[in-house]
């Protein structure tokens, strides 16, 4: 029922864009054989004119002085305890895969 629908739909949208394009070449064919004046225009009012603005007003030239930088107080130097003498050593990581150990198959029947 949908696709009758639509079928019937699109139909009629093509019949009417064909219908509609000989309308409108008709149309524009009897505008080109038509000699006519160009309507006219009423005069537009002139523009209106931007207003003066206020100028700005003038920098110093020369910027007051920074403000003093405050002294911060002295951190009293902290020393680390020394190193032991013995440090461990670090284990060395086996480069090598060991080989894993597989069960032997199981016997083959021997038929009687």
């Amino acid at each position: 029922m949908a696709f009758r629908n639509s079928f019937f739909l699109a139909l009629c949208f093509v019949g009417f864009a064909f219908l509609s394009n000989i309308d409108v070449g008709l149309a524009g064919r009897q505008l080109l054989q038509t000699t006519t004046t160009p309507p006219n225009l009423p005069n537009l009012p002139p523009l209106p004119t931007i207003p003066n603005l206020p100028t700005m007003p003038t920098m110093p030239t020369t910027l007051p002085p920074l403000p003093s930088i405050p002294t911060i107080p002295a951190v009293p130097k902290l020393s680390l305890p020394p190193l032991p003498a013995n440090i461990p050593s670090i284990p060395t990581i086996p480069t090598t895969i060991p080989s894993i150990p597989f069960f032997s198959p199981p016997p083959s029947k021997t038929s009687p």
